[in-house]
C-alpha cells in the first residue's frame, strides 16, 4: 500500500508540474544543462579545475547523479579508482577508500563533517543522510586532507555538495525536479522533488525524499566455498526513510551572501544485513543480527560568504556555524555457540542522543599569484547513552539469565578545535605548491552518567600535521603531481571508554584512556594526461600508519569469554596503483575504464592478514550518448581479482581466500517529452545482467552478497 501511495503521489505531482510552470517557472530544464565542469573545492578550499589540482579526485557531476538510479551517494562510486563499498541495501552503503573505512574516512556535507565520535570504528557515518534529489555533486579526495579538514582523513575525504538555493541573481524565476523510482531489488520505491526559486536578491531552495524498500534477493550460484542452489533473502537490507531540506538566503551584492538552512533523515529499520547461516552451508550455529530501528538526524546550519572582502588580511571569508543532533536506536541479536549442545543468546539496545555545536571560519588572501588560505573550526559533540541488554546460556544445566542496564558508553563530551594555514604557490607559469599545516587538539570527558559510579575521566591529545603537493605542468595537456602529507585519527568515545559486551557477543571490550592518536603518512606520485578527446590520469601511493588503533585479547576471561581492549599496536602499509582513461568521440560514443591495485601489510607482525578490500579490480564501460541529448545506452562492466592475503576466520563459509567475480550492468534512457515548459525523462538500468552472486569485499567475511538482475527505472520532470 506505502508502495501505491509513493506511485500515486508522484504521478499527481508530475501531473501539476506543467501548472506550477506556469505560474513562475523559469522553462529552464535541468536536462538541458550544461554538463558541470570538472572543478573541485575539497582538495584545495579553492575552485580548481581538477586538472591542475595536485591532488587524486574523483568528481560525480550533477548529469552522472540524476541519471544513475543509485541508492546514495556511495552507490555512485563503484568504479571510482581506489575506492570500495561496505555495507548493502539503501542504507547502510559506505566507501572505503585505499583500504582504510570507517573513522579513518571524512564524510562532509558542503564542508562540514558528519562524522560521529559515538560509531564504531570501522563504521562510519552513512552518506544515506543526504537525499540523491538534494545531491548537486560528489567530490573524492584519495588520500590524507587533515590540513584543512582534521581528524578522520587518514583515507580520504568523501564532500557531498547539495543544491543550494539561487540567491542574489536578478528577477524571479522558479525550478525544480520532480521523479519516481521503482527498483527490483528489494522493490524499492521513491518518489522525490525539489524546488529552488529567487525573486530578486532572495532566494529559497526546498525539497525531500521518501523511500521504502524490503529486504533483496541475492541470486543462486557459487562464491568461494559457498553454494546456493535456490535464491536467498539478504535479511535486513531494506529500509523505510525520507530526507528533507529547506534553505533561505539573501544575496547582499553579488560576492556576498548570506543563508539559513535545515536538513532532516529519518529512517526506520535499516540493518546490517545478512543471510542465514544455514542457508549458506553454515553449521556452526552462529548468527549476528544488528540492525537500526529508527535513526534521525536534524541539522541546523547558519553561513556567511563574501568574496570580495577587501581587507588587508582576507579576500575571501567563509563563515558557518552548525547544529547536528543524531538520534538513533542500534539492536542486536546474537547467538553463539558454547560447545555442542550449548548456546549464547543475547538481545541489546543502545539509544544515543548526540548534540554537536560547530563553527568553522575560513578566509583567503592573494598575495600576487599566491593564494594563502587559513582558518579555525571547533565543534562541541555532548553524548547521552542508554543500553539493556538480555543475555540466556543454555546447556551448562538450568538456562542462566542476565538482564544488564548499565550503559556500555558513560555520557561524555568529545570537543575538537583546529588551525590551520595552507599557501598555494605559483612558481612560475608550470609550476604549482601547495604547501599546509595543521594543529589540533581533541578533548574527551565524562559525565554523570545514570547507573554507572566511576570517577570522571578527562582524556586528550594532539597531533601536528602537515602536507606539500606539487603540481608541474609540463606541458598544456600534461601535469605532473607529487605529494606528501601527514594526517591523524584521534580516538573516538567507543575506543576511550566503552566497558561492556561486544557487539558481536563474543566477549566484553574494557576501555582505554591511554590511546594516543592514529598518524598516517601519504606519498602519491602520478600524472594527469588530457588533449582533444582523451583524458587519463595514473598515481602511485604509500599509505603508512603507525599507532593504528586495533582491539586486542587482553588474554583475560569473564563468564567464559575473553577480554578486549583497543590499543595502539598497528603499524600497516597501503600501496598501490590508481588509473582512469576516459575518450569521448564527437559521434556521442564514450569509452572508459579504471584500473586499481591495493596491497596490505601489516608491518606489526607479517604473518597475520590484513588485506580488506580487493587486490585488483578493473571496470570499464560503453556509453553513446546522442549528441542533442535525446537519448543515451551504455555498457558497464567490472572485474575484482581474487585475493588472498585476508583473514576471514577459520569458521568462515567462504573458505581461505575472496574469489574473483565480474559484474555488469546496461543503462539507457530517453528525453521522452516536453510540453508547457517541462521536460519529462525516462532512466533504466538493468542491474546484475548476468545474475552473478558475489559480495564486495568488505561484506564478505560477514557474507552479505549483492541483489540478483533487477531492473530500476524512474520518470522524471524538470521545469
Amino acid at each position: 500500500m506505502r508502495r501505491l501511495l509513493c506511485g500515486l503521489c508522484c504521478v499527481l505531482a508530475l501531473c501539476f508540474a506543467p501548472i506550477l510552470t506556469a505560474q513562475g517557472g523559469s522553462g529552464s530544464s535541468p536536462d538541458s544543462a550544461a554538463r558541470l565542469p570538472d572543478v573541485t573545492v575539497t582538495a584545495t578550499r579553492t575552485a580548481r579545475a581538477v586538472f591542475t589540482t595536485p591532488h587524486p579526485v574523483a568528481i560525480i557531476d550533477s548529469a552522472t547523479i540524476r541519471r544513475s538510479l543509485g541508492n546514495n551517494a556511495a552507490d555512485l562510486l563503484r568504479a571510482t579508482p581506489g575506492v570500495d563499498i561496505i555495507g548493502v541495501g539503501p542504507n547502510q552503503n559506505r566507501i572505503q577508500i585505499r583500504g582504510q573505512r570507517g573513522q579513518r574516512i571524512l564524510i562532509l556535507e558542503d564542508g562540514i563533517r558528519l562524522n560521529n565520535s559515538r560509531r564504531q570504528q570501522d563504521f562510519g557515518e552513512i552518506p544515506a543522510l543526504v537525499g540523491m534529489n538534494d545531491l548537486q555533486k560528489i567530490e573524492v579526495v584519495r588520500g590524507p586532507a587533515s590540513v584543512l579538514y582534521g581528524s578522520d582523513a587518514i583515507g580520504g575525504v568523501m564532500n557531498m555538495v547539495t543544491t543550494r538555493a539561487p540567491y542574489g541573481r536578478a528577477g524571479n524565476a522558479v525550478n525544480g525536479l520532480l521523479s519516481y523510482r521503482y527498483a527490483g531489488a528489494g522493490e524499492l520505491s521513491q518518489v522525490s522533488g525539489t524546488l529552488n526559486g529567487h525573486a530578486g536578491r532572495f532566494g529559497f531552495s526546498v525539497g525531500g525524499q521518501y523511500r521504502d524498500a524490503e529486504s533483496f534477493t541475492a541470486p543462486k550460484g557459487s562464491f568461494g566455498n559457498i553454494t546456493l542452489d535456490d535464491d536467498v533473502t539478504v535479511q535486513d537490507s531494506g529500509v523505510q526513510d525520507q530526507n528533507y531540506h529547506a534553505e533561505v538566503g539573501f544575496g547582499y551584492t553579488p560576492a556576498s551572501r548570506i543563508f539559513l538552512r535545515y536538513t532532516r533523515y529519518e529512517s526506520r529499520d535499516a540493518g546490517f544485513g545478512y543471510v542465514e547461516p544455514e542457508e549458506i552451508g553454515d553449521t556452526s550455529g552462529n548468527r549476528v543480527r544488528l540492525f537500526y530501528p529508527e535513526q534521525q538526524v536534524d541539522r541546523f546550519s547558519l553561513g556567511y560568504t563574501n568574496l570580495d572582502v577587501r581587507l588587508p588580511v582576507a579576500d575571501r571569508v567563509d563563515l558557518t556555524a552548525y547544529t547536528l543532533l543524531n538520534t538513533r536506536d542500534f539492536s542486536r541479536n546474537v547467538v553463539v555457540r558454547l560447545g555442542p549442545t550449548a548456546r549464547l543468546t543475547s538481545d541489546g539496545q543502545t539509544l544515543t542522543d548526540s548534540r554537536t555545536n560547530g563553527v568553522r571560519l575560513e578566509a583567503a588572501k592573494a598575495a600576487g599569484r599566491h593564494i594563502i588560505t587559513y582558518g579555525v573550526d571547533f565543534f562541541n559533540e555532548r553524548s547521552d547513552n542508554t543500553d539493556s541488554s538480555r543475555t540466556v546460556i543454555t546447556g551448562f544445566g538450568p538456562p542462566s539469565t542476565t538482564i544488564n542496564t548499565r550503559p556500555s558508553v558513560p555520557n561524555a563530551v568529545y570537543r575538537s578545535l583546529g588551525l590551520f594555514l595552507q599557501g598555494e604557490l605559483n612558481l612560475g607559469e608550470r609550476v604549482n605548491l601547495v604547501l599546509g599545516t595543521r594543529y589540533q587538539d581533541v578533548t574527551a570527558e565524562t559525565r554523570e552518567t545514570p547507573g554507572l559510579d566511576a570517577a570522571l575521566i578527562s582524556s586528550s591529545d594532539n597531533a601536528v600535521v602537515g602536507s606539500a603537493n606539487l603540481g608541474i605542468s609540463v606541458s598544456e595537456n600534461l601535469t605532473l603531481v607529487a605529494a606528501a602529507g601527514r594526517a591523524f585519527r584521534s580516538p573516538n568515545l567507543i575506543e576511550r571508554f566503552f566497558d561492556g559486551a561486544t557487539s558481536d557477543g563474543s566477549g566484553f571490550q574494557r576501555p582505554n584512556q591511554d590511546l594516543v592518536p592514529e598518524k598516517s603518512l601519504n606519498f602519491d606520485a602520478g600524472f594527469k594526461y588530457q588533449r582533444g578527446i582523451l583524458y587519463t590520469e595514473a598515481f602511485v601511493f604509500r599509505n603508512e600508519i603507525r599507532d593504528g588503533i586495533r582491539i586486542e585479547n587482553t588474554g583475560e576471561m569473564q563468564q567464559g569469554r575473553p577480554i578486549f581492549r583497543n590499543v595502539n599496536v598497528d603499524k600497516l602499509r597501503e600501496t598501490g596503483l590508481e588509473w582512469l582513461g576516459d575518450v569521448r568521440l564527437d559521434n556521442g560514443v564514450v569509452i572508459g575504464g579504471t584500473f586499481t591495485t591495493i596491497d596490505s601489510e601489516n608491518l606489526s607482525d607479517t604473518e597475520i592478514p590484513v588485506g580488506d578490500s580487493y587486490s585488483s579490480r578493473i571496470t570499464g564501460h560503453l556509453m553513446y550518448r546522442q549528441p542533442a541529448g535525446r537519448f543515451y545506452a551504455g555498457y558497464e562492466i567490472r572485474h575484482n581479482g581474487e585475493r588472498k592475503d585476508v583473514d576471514l576466520g577459520g569458521a568462515n563459509p567462504i573458505g581461505d581466500v575472496l574469489p574473483s567475480y565480474t559484474v555488469s550492468n546496461l543503462r539507457g534512457g530517453a528525453r521522452v517529452l516536453e510540453v508547457g515548459g517541462t521536460t519529462h525523462r525516462v532512466d533504466l538500468m538493468v542491474g546484475n545482467l548476468f545474475n552473478t552472486l558475489y559480495a564486495e569485499f568488505p561484506n564478505a567475511g560477514f557474507f552479505r552478497p549483492e541483489p540478483a538482475r533487477h531492473v530500476a527505472v524512474s520518470w522524471s520532470v524538470g521545469f
